[in-house]
């Protein structure tokens, strides 16, 4: 991993930016998820070189080392990502969204078609209509939904709600709770020691300086993004597990009739932590389109193929 920079976007705001792989790679953004940092799982950096890839990741506004962006919505973070691509001298690039980076990498899609490339969702968010939280909320676990539904009333609700005070004093207390709601699948993942200290890690750095970052995530999660998702037009490309109940896999199925010719995958046997297990392999798609896979799901590679010749 190299150190990280600080990117100034168009309003003197501060970005946070971490790059892994290699340096002259293809690049692919990376967008974390919620709560979360530029510090999130990700392939090892030999890994990254290997495959060929520059993976760029950064704190979104109020996390880690970036600064706050007050009231901002889901379709503001395509302004910072084609800063910082100015910045990185980035014309074209892949972007991947893991969970709540899934709707930012939505944004990015459809707001900056000429320099995206491809778009890969994992276990991302749909967007609730304004009259439907219980129905987007339903198959969540518990913890995930009263903070959705506190969200609704409002920033004091969703703080109160939270109390998320008490994981910047103890970040595994996140773990804890989390695991008593998680299915057989992600307990699975999360049991694993490596990936367990990266999230805890991610988590620590992301609210280290404040929560503010995971509180403004949950407010524009369930107010209306900013974007028309039927305006995207590079290739996309939408994994779940079916057994995920943080963000349920009606989610993807939704995301899948809203955008022209995205392509759904659902995969038995895994949840919402089966995204890490994963992570590589859509990488390596999203980097090189048909080339570089290994032991990929058929489906997967018939979008990579449909991908390379049309991004």
């Amino acid at each position: 991993m190299s150190l990280t920079a600080i990117v100034r976007v168009r309003d003197g705001r501060r970005l946070a930016v971490a790059e892994f792989g290699r340096p002259d790679g293809r690049p692919v953004l990376l967008l974390h998820g919620t709560p979360g940092s530029r510090l999130g799982p990700c392939p090892r950096s030999s890994v990254l070189y290997k495959m060929g890839v520059r993976l760029i990741a950064f704190d979104r506004p109020g996390y880690g080392g970036s600064d706050r962006q007050p009231g901002r919505r889901v379709v503001d973070v395509a302004a910072d990502v084609a800063d910082l691509a100015d910045a990185l001298h980035l014309d074209r690039f892949a972007v991947l969204g893991r969970s709540g980076g899934g709707p930012h990498a939505l944004a990015c899609a459809a707001l900056l078609p000429d320099r995206v490339t491809r778009v890969a969702v994992l276990v991302g968010l749909a967007e609730t209509a304004d009259d439907s939280i219980g129905e987007w909320s339903e198959q969540m676990t518990g913890f995930n939904r009263r903070a959705y539904h506190a969200a609704r009333r409002g920033a004091r609700a969703v703080m109160a709600r939270l109390e998320a005070e008490r994981f910047q004093r103890d970040p595994n207390l996140l773990v804890r709770e989390l695991y008593a709601e998680l299915t057989e699948s992600d307990r699975r993942v999360i049991d694993d020691a490596g990936i367990r200290s990266l999230l805890i890690s991610s988590w620590t750095e992301g609210i280290r300086q404040s929560t503010d970052g995971w509180i403004d995530d949950l407010l524009a999660f369930v107010a209306p993004w900013g974007f028309d998702q039927a305006d995207i037009r590079v290739p996309t490309l939408v994994w779940h597990g079916a057994d995920d109940h943080l963000s349920p896999v009606g989610h993807a199925r939704n995301l899948g009739a809203r955008i022209p010719g995205s392509h759904v995958v659902i995969q038995p046997g895994r949840g919402h932590f089966g995204a890490l297990n994963i992570m590589p392999d859509i990488i390596s798609g999203l980097a090189h389109g048909h080339r570089g896979w290994n032991s990929i799901s058929p489906s997967i590679r018939r979008w990579a193929l449909a991908s390379a010749t049309s991004g």
